[in-house]
């Protein structure tokens, strides 16, 4: 991996909640020459690509959980479902938020959205 490469890497971190590299610059957005800007978009837009799916995933795990709680007669359980299904759509939130967060990569919206 190049020093570059190294360096591009860098400017994502691992959201485990999320499942998806989220930008965290390690210098701010109008200190980047022209080629790292762009290479910080190219990155954004390929990771940005994966988030639909993550989307899918979650809503599918939403209704699997849906028809479990449906089912359910253990009070308990069912607030333990019902709190699975709140956090797995405050996820998709989330994922939209960052699905919306563009080309126009500027650390004002990073730190608005993070």
């Amino acid at each position: 991996m190049s020093t570059y490469e190294a360096w591009l890497e860098a400017q994502f971190a691992p959201d485990g909640r999320l499942g998806i590299p989220l930008p965290q610059f390690g210098m701010p957005w109008e200190k980047m020459n022209a080629v790292e800007r762009a290479g910080v978009v190219e990155r954004w837009e390929l990771i940005r690509g994966r988030i639909p799916d993550a989307i899918l995933a979650r809503e599918a795990e939403i209704r699997r959980l849906l028809d479990e709680l449906f089912e359910e007669e253990d009070f308990v359980r069912c607030c333990s479902l019902n709190a699975q299904i709140a956090e797995a759509a405050s996820e998709i939130h989330d994922l939209q938020i960052w699905y919306r967060t563009q080309q126009d990569l500027e650390e004002e919206n990073i730190k608005r959205h993070g």
